[in-house]
């Protein structure tokens, strides 16, 4: 897809991209946007016409981020999901910038080095932890309130094949996958109606992640970027509907609907 510079033909194409892909135009936040999956999608929703709303550790990788987009109309912020003060702080710059996201992805995610439970030591555990679960946590907590009011709301969180299955030498990071998809179906009874909570297992991915399991042999697997372009349609396209609880299997979602293959 070609991508328009933000003239008046920009803006008619970038509006006919965002009926392609879910309707009028949203604001999709998505957390851990700096790199991997996170960019990918970014990149693929700002080609689409919609907004970005972004957050990650790293200044740099925003920056560079932001070089790459279409149009100057996303938000990218620094902030740290492990912490509930930091996320606290986000959610308050984003309703005051953007307004409440339409979508919320919460895709950032760490993975231990590949290492039998017993030489995992207890920082490089609780990272792991505290970021794939207490990070979701922390959204969840800060911006589901923001969301009720208007009773609508799409909250994606990234989950895995490993939240579903076990694997040796990344036990912390299939726990917190694991307790992804428990705390997506308990959430998704609390919510109202008018808005769904999904755990998304992206398939495998070749990111940095997966290089640190898989070592060269990661580089078998298709590319964020090549993902991103049926993701995001998948994800624009999700609605209240969705908020279901029976699980069925690896890669479908809890009423039986296909949410993404990967092959």
């Amino acid at each position: 897809m070609t991508i328009s510079t933000p003239t008046t033909l920009g803006t008619v194409s970038r509006a006919v991209s965002a009926a392609a892909g879910g309707g009028s135009s949203k604001k999709v936040m998505i957390t851990g946007v700096g790199k991997g999956l996170g960019r990918a999608l970014a990149l693929e929703l700002d080609k689409r016409g919609h907004t970005v709303i972004g957050c990650a550790r790293s200044q740099d990788n925003l920056d560079s981020l932001q070089s790459q987009f279409s149009s100057d109309n996303h938000l990218l912020l620094y902030a740290d999901v492990k912490s509930n003060s930091s996320v606290e702080e986000l959610a308050r710059v984003v309703v005051e910038k953007k307004g409440v996201p339409d979508i919320i992805v919460n895709n950032a995610g760490t993975i231990n080095q590949n290492k039998k439970i017993w030489e995992v030591s207890e920082e490089e555990f609780d990272s792991v932890i505290d970021t794939n679960v207490k990070g979701v946590a922390n959204m969840l907590r800060h911006f589901i309130p923001l969301m009720i009011p208007n009773k609508q709301g799409i909250i994606v969180n990234m989950s895995s094949g490993w939240g579903r299955s076990g694997a040796a030498l990344v036990a912390p990071y299939c726990a917190s996958k694991w307790a992804v998809e428990g705390l997506s179906r308990s959430v998704a009874k609390e919510l109202p109606e008018g808005m769904a909570i999904v755990a998304l297992n992206p398939g495998v991915i070749h990111t940095d992640m997966l290089t640190s399991c898989f070592g060269t042999s990661a580089s078998l697997y298709q590319d964020p970027d090549t993902w991103a372009l049926k993701a995001a349609m998948m994800i624009l396209n999700l609605t209240a509907a969705d908020n279901v609880m029976s699980s069925v299997g690896y890669f479908h979602g809890w009423n039986g609907r296909v949410f993404f293959y990967s092959g």
